[in-house]
């Protein structure tokens, strides 16, 4: 469990981060701005499917308890 808890932690903190990015000399840049949010977007994206990939770790992990 603690390896998905730091999954699930770093997905989220790569979020986080990936969100926070602000344009620096390209504030009027609306390329720049919009390619910023693309790549926030994907990493939202990304950590869902952290979690959802941890999600299914635990369920492989419990049937596999389950079938001893």
């Amino acid at each position: 469990m603690n390896k998905i808890a730091a999954v699930l932690a770093s997905a989220t903190l790569l979020s986080l981060a990936a969100c926070g990015e602000k344009p620096k000399d390209e504030t009027n840049n609306a390329a720049a701005v919009e390619n910023i949010v693309e790549n926030a977007a994907n990493a939202v994206e990304n950590a869902s499917n952290a979690v959802e990939n941890a999600s299914n770790a635990v369920e492989n992990t419990a049937n596999a308890s389950n079938a001893k």
